[in-house]
């Protein structure tokens, strides 16, 4: 949302107008004069960096967009963003290994903010195994992976349920941090096939609790239910873009497959 030369008063009008926040309504909930706000806006007052900070926390504004509305009012930024290779993430790095790691021979992975493949374990072949090169050529996107024709697609047998809760799972995103490249992936996605809606959605127990990935693995069905994990105190760019995306068994059948694929990893309950 912020382009280069914004003011810092145009950044913060944006993001309280995409929240839906009157001047009102955030200048109660942020503790500071209606009054005060308006004069931040209209660039006739200079904020402390404090009350940036506490203005952009009830916006839910991303951190990476909070370094820049500091910098735009003329203060250093407060968030570092590291890579992941850098040794202050040594230890955030070991416990998403242990995760990764932990969840086999059932697949897990890593991805960043903008649904970059990060890390997986030897299970995620599973999806990627018929994958065409050219979605395996890093950086590998896991939403075009799932969704594109070249990719898992033709393998998931409900794909119109599948493709309508990924891309839900988008749309909420991108308005949620305003990312332009989350948007045009948005975009990108809604282009391709949509699937055969006879095959879905399915009407067992399952599905009426939560919507379930079925994939065709050979001459198999096999069932997931996914969860998604975050880091749930982040103060860096980097690490509050990260997430563990992991797939469980539904049923007995896909558990036993996975199980004969890879090497059992201690049940978990």
């Amino acid at each position: 949302m912020a382009g280069p030369g914004r003011s810092l008063g145009e950044i913060l009008r944006e993001w309280r107008r995409s929240r839906g926040m009157s001047q009102l309504d955030l200048s109660i909930e942020a503790g500071v004069s209606a009054r005060h706000l308006s004069f931040v806006e209209t660039g006739r007052s200079r904020p402390s960096p404090d009350l940036i900070l506490r203005l952009a926390e009830q916006l839910d504004i991303p951190l990476v967009e909070r370094n820049t509305m500091l910098l735009a009012a003329g203060y250093a930024p407060a968030y570092p963003s590291h890579q992941l290779t850098d040794p202050e993430l040594a230890p955030l790095r070991a416990a998403i290994r242990q995760i990764l790691d932990g969840h086999s021979p059932y697949p897990a992975l890593l991805v960043d903010q903008h649904w970059q493949l990060v890390e997986a374990n030897p299970a995620v072949a599973l999806f990627t195994a018929n994958a065409k090169p050219h979605l395996l050529t890093p950086p590998v996107n896991v939403l075009r992976l799932s969704l594109h024709p070249d990719g898992m697609a033709p393998r998931i047998l409900n794909l119109p349920e599948w493709r309508a809760h990924l891309l839900a799972r988008l749309r909420q995103q991108t308005a949620t941090t305003s990312d332009p490249v989350l948007s045009d992936l948005l975009e990108e996605l809604r282009g391709y096939p949509t699937g055969d809606d006879t095959g879905a959605p399915t009407s067992d127990e399952l599905s009426r609790v939560v919507i379930p990935l079925r994939y065709r693995h050979g001459d198999r069905e096999l069932t997931f239910i996914s969860t998604t994990t975050l880091f749930g105190t982040p103060l860096d760019v980097t690490v509050s873009g990260l997430a563990v995306e992991a797939f469980f068994p539904a049923d007995p059948v896909t558990a036993a497959a996975l199980h004969a694929l890879g090497t059992p990893a201690a049940d978990v309950t």
